[in-house]
């Protein structure tokens, strides 16, 4: 697997990829809603991060996680290849060469939260409203080990 900084030319596919990922695992999220967020995310969430791309070995996009600051603002993988490792090695990235320690989950997304506990992450703290003021609780977890 390959992995490289995003540009501005894959955004159209990293979109589709959020909103396939989303549908995979956000299940607590209305259509509606995902509909909204979709022109945000593309028009200024994708230039508000360093976004690194995973691709397999034919260049197919696999996965993308955005890091601003210290903090893993996204991580996607196309649900067609979850769980085969693609999530960790995005994060490890973020974690060794980005130096992110920070990530927000949310509450009822039981997965994302297992699956950044797995890797070494500890929730610290809990928000009863997204970023967006929206009611969906964001758990704030912080990297305490080398588990990765």
């Amino acid at each position: 697997m390959d992995m490289r900084l995003a540009t501005k030319s894959d955004y159209p596919t990293l979109i589709d990829l959020w909103e396939r990922s989303v549908c995979a695992t956000h299940d607590f999220l209305p259509q509606h809603e995902i509909e909204e967020l979709r022109p945000l995310i593309l028009g200024t969430y994708f230039d508000a991060v360093d976004l690194t791309v995973a691709l397999n070995r034919n260049g197919q996009l696999l996965g993308f996680c955005g890091v601003q600051g210290d903090n893993i603002e996204m991580l996607f993988i196309d649900p067609e290849v979850r769980g085969q490792g693609v999530g960790r090695l995005l994060a490890q990235h973020a974690i060794v060469t980005q130096e992110a320690t920070k990530v927000d989950v949310n509450e009822q997304n039981p997965q994302a939260l297992g699956f950044y506990e797995h890797l070494g992450f500890e929730v610290v703290s809990r928000s009863p409203l997204d970023g967006q003021g929206k009611p969906y609780p964001l758990l704030h977890l912080i990297y305490k080990g080398p588990a990765i």
